[in-house]
């Protein structure tokens, strides 16, 4: 959705989760939010009374459904839906953007993690509920594709920590050699665990990662 047609306060929690991801939480004041969503200052406090803690804790909270919804259209874009699919076009997400636009921004729940999980327990809070709805997304996209239930969570958490890692990698270097590596070392794994119709592991059954042995 483009800004114009979203609303002040919308526009004022969406410019503050684009602003957190390049700069973070301390460099991002409410002046700059206001200035960049078009909003008028004096709407700040009317909307958002808890000042620049609440309007960090919506934006992270924006960030986490953004990134859980891009979930379903990840899928929807794949010919044929796999984990190790998903996970490409999650990485596909970031090296399209840093090779087009520059290394400037990251995940501004991660940005938000960083600057305040020991200062502020509201945002702390706000990024664990923010992951949480990322990783519930991917773990109920990964069970629709046969992954058995009880793997699903830790292998989101595996592909959310990996990308995380891969984005921070990827800024210092300036380079997406780290988003690349781990889409293509993870997938293998990914889709040895996804359970065929007779119940065995769509890997070898030797347990191998397809292409190793």
């Amino acid at each position: 959705m483009a800004k114009a047609e979203r609303g002040p306060r919308e526009r004022m929690v969406f410019s503050a989760a684009q602003l957190i991801r390049r700069d973070g939480v301390a460099a991002t004041g409410m002046r700059e939010v206001a200035a960049d969503a078009g909003a008028p200052r004096g709407s700040l406090q009317h909307y958002f009374p808890g000042g620049k803690t609440q309007l960090v804790d919506e934006a992270v909270g924006w960030a986490g459904g953004y990134a859980a919804d891009r979930v379903a259209r990840f899928l929807a874009s794949l010919p044929e839906p796999t984990p190790s699919g998903l996970f490409a076009a999650m990485a596909r997400q970031w090296t399209d953007e840093y090779e087009t636009a520059g290394f400037a921004g990251g995940c501004p729940v991660a940005a938000a993690t960083v600057d305040c999980a020991e200062s502020v327990p509201s945002t702390r809070k706000a990024a664990s509920a923010a992951f949480a709805t990322w990783t519930g997304a991917v773990a109920r996209a990964l069970a629709g594709m046969g992954v058995p239930e009880e793997r699903t969570g830790a292998l989101a958490t595996l592909m959310i920590s990996s990308l995380e890692g891969a984005i921070l990698l990827a800024r210092a270097e300036q380079d997406v050699r780290a988003l690349t590596t781990v889409a293509r070392e993870l997938g293998p794994v990914l889709d040895a665990a996804v359970r065929k119709p007779d119940g065995e592991p769509a890997g070898r059954a030797t347990g191998a990662i397809p292409g190793t042995a």
